[in-house]
């Protein structure tokens, strides 16, 4: 199946932009302490309508929505 519209939006967007209305959380968010007290978190995501897969992180050096590539 290809990616839907708006899954391919959500790549464009930023770490601060939240996922669109059809993708929901899979597994746990991931905590990472790093050297600043807050750290940053990861968290998975999938398309209930393209079943895309992406990973979200709030750490400033990662982009902000991930594709998986499989």
């Amino acid at each position: 199946m290809e990616i839907c519209h708006l899954c391919q939006d959500q790549i464009k967007k930023s770490a601060s932009r939240k996922p669109h209305k059809d993708l929901v959380k899979i597994d746990e968010c991931r905590i990472f302490i790093g050297r600043n007290p807050s750290g940053h978190e990861e968290q998975d995501y999938q398309c209930a309508v393209c079943q895309s897969r992406f990973t979200h992180s709030t750490d400033k050096n990662d982009l902000g929505w991930t594709l998986w590539q499989g």
